[in-house]
């Protein structure tokens, strides 16, 4: 989930020098993060070219701590630190990683009747959501296609919803104009969001606060870490067990800095964020998902409950169910390039007789797996694991196969 595509990518581009500079394995690792750095914060790089960035809370200890800096939807983040992306990606997948995702809008919902309203904007089954559990599900509009997607949380006495950082403005306008009945939006400006992530991320965490460990995956708590009042959900963007926590943005450094205290832990920037996000075949909206794709074509069918499926009665409903009954024209699938070369975004993806069936979306090398890897849409018939494809890289037809997402397996937490 956290960026949305520019649709102009003919326009200069700001180029951080760290991403195009390191050693060849390190520019594999980056490189897919580079290409959809330009694509999805071109928009905002072209105003930040005139307007001050903004600043998360921990701007400061990421600067402290000798991260490089660049423009991200507006804000001044850190894409990696001197640990570099791939050591970064792979201390992830063996301990427990610390990202900064302040950048990302949280919102609360309160009235009556949220939950019916809500459910107008989105496909999925918000009504049988428990308190403290929480649903990733998708903005649709009325073409069926994404707006954004985004995670919804049950508070209990609100719905508490994180949106990605470059759609946040777009999809509260958006809900400001379509939530009636009551509904009142709360936008929250005054919290950090901070993931904790990887296989040691539970048990640093309960040294600071005990009962995180018996959280179950995509559940939500409100707890005090260390003193601190925190809104924790067990969840994140790695496939690994972790926490998504909200805190008040004067506390964050004093948390952030107790958590890096603990030897599992690391800072961790944006590259390897995406690195391992793709990995774990997690769709990056702007490249994977945007507003040209459907929840079917995404491969999202999952997130459409049945009686969801039965009733409608969301934005772009003809269109998702019509598809749900007899099929769409393309599919999101894995791609595992054969060889060492990684294959970028918009890389053509060929059938046998050299006709373009799709379209690489997000491509680079896995460090995890030890390979490039991709994900990308192809006409249905070319969409079952195992089909021989080609795809077009600087010119030449190199072979790949379509393969079961994702390329790491998920290690969540379900109890």
């Amino acid at each position: 989930m956290d960026v949305r595509l520019a649709e102009d990518v003919s326009r200069p581009v700001f180029k951080p020098a760290v991403i195009l500079s390191g050693s060849k394995t390190e520019g594999d690792v980056v490189g897919h993060w580079s290409a959809m750095f330009r694509n999805a914060c071109l928009e905002t790089l072209m105003a930040d070219h005139q307007t001050e960035l903004l600043k998360t809370a921990l701007y400061d200890l990421h600067v402290e701590l000798g991260a490089k800096m660049v423009p991200f939807a507006g804000y001044d983040m850190p894409v990696q630190y001197p640990l570099g992306v791939k050591g970064e990606h792979l201390h992830t997948r063996a301990k427990a990683g610390l990202f900064d995702v302040s950048h990302m809008g949280q919102v609360r919902l309160t009235g009556e009747h949220r939950v019916a309203e809500l459910e107008k904007l989105v496909p999925g089954d918000i009504a049988i959501l428990k308190p403290g559990r929480t649903r990733y599900s998708a903005f649709t509009n009325d073409d069926g296609t994404i707006l954004d997607d985004l995670m919804i949380t049950n508070a209990g006495d609100s719905l508490f919803l994180v949106i990605n950082a470059a759609c946040k403005d777009d999809d509260i306008v958006h809900m400001r104009a379509n939530l009636d009945n009551g509904v009142e939006l709360i936008e929250i400006d005054d919290r950090a969001l901070m993931a904790l992530q990887g296989p040691d991320a539970a048990r640093v965490l309960a040294r600071f606060a005990p009962s995180v460990a018996e959280m179950k995956f995509m559940s939500f708590a409100e707890i005090d870490i260390a003193g601190i009042a925190c809104f924790v959900t067990r969840s994140g963007y790695t496939g690994e067990d972790g926490y998504e926590i909200s805190v008040p943005n004067e506390r964050a450094e004093d948390l952030a800095r107790k958590l890096l205290a603990e030897d599992e832990v690391e800072a961790i920037g944006l590259g390897a964020r995406d690195s391992l996000r793709l990995e774990a075949g997690l769709c990056l909206y702007g490249n994977d998902i945007d507003t040209t794709t459907t929840p079917v074509e995404g491969d999202l069918n999952w997130i459409i409950n049945k009686r969801r499926r039965e009733e409608g009665g969301f934005k772009g409903a003809d269109v998702i169910l019509d598809q749900l009954a007899n099929g769409a024209d393309r599919k999101r699938v894995g791609i595992k390039p054969e060889g060492k070369a990684p294959a970028r975004e918009h890389t053509p993806v060929l059938n046998s007789d050299g006709e373009e069936i799709g379209e690489i979306t997000s491509g680079g090398f896995g460090p995890t797996v030890d390979g490039p890897i991709a994900m990308g849409y192809v006409a249905i018939e070319f969409a079952a694991p195992g089909t021989k494809v080609d795809l077009m890289v600087r010119g030449k037809a190199r072979p790949a196969e379509i393969v079961e997402l994702p390329f790491a397996a998920h290690r969540y937490y379900r109890g």
